[in-house]
C-alpha cells in the first residue's frame, strides 16, 4: 500500500510541476510544446487517480476510457472537466502528429484554466480517498 501511495503522490507532483512549466512555453511561443505539456499535466493527475482506485491502464486510450467510465459517467467529476481532458488529448495529437496544423496561443489559453481545475479536483478526491 505504501508503494502505491508514493506513486500516486509522485504522479500528482509531476502533474503540478508540468502544469507550472507551461507558461515558459507560452512565453517563448512554443505552443505545440505547451499543448503537449498541458495534456501531460492532466494525464499525470488522471493516472494518479486511476492508480489509487486500482486501475493500471497501459495506453492513453485506456486512461481516457477508465477515467470516463469510472469518474465522469459516475458523476464524480463533472462532464466539463472530462471534456477538457479529451480536448487536451486531441490538442496533443494535433501538435504531435498532424502536419501543417498550428496550435495557437488562444487554443492553449482556452484550456489552461480548465486543466488546472481538473488537477485541483483530482487532488481533492485523492486527499479524500487516502
Amino acid at each position: 500500500m505504501e508503494r502505491k501511495d508514493e506513486l500516486v503522490a509522485y504522479r500528482m507532483k509531476r502533474a503540478k510541476e508540468t502544469y507550472n512549466e507551461i507558461h515558459l512555453h507560452i512565453d517563448n511561443k512554443l505552443y505545440h510544446t505547451a499543448g503537449s505539456r498541458l495534456y501531460y499535466s492532466c494525464y499525470y493527475a488522471v493516472s494518479a487517480l486511476l492508480l489509487l482506485n486500482g486501475f493500471s491502464p497501459k495506453t492513453h486510450l485506456g486512461i481516457r476510457r477508465l477515467f470516463g467510465d469510472n469518474f465522469i459517467k459516475a458523476g464524480i467529476i463533472s462532464k466539463e472537466i472530462g471534456k477538457c481532458f479529451n480536448e487536451l488529448y486531441n490538442l496533443r495529437q494535433t501538435g504531435d502528429y498532424d502536419d501543417l496544423k498550428e496550435i495557437t496561443k488562444e487554443m492553449i489559453e482556452e484550456l489552461y484554466e480548465p486543466a488546472n481545475q481538473l488537477i485541483d479536483e483530482i487532488e481533492k478526491i485523492i486527499k479524500f480517498e487516502q
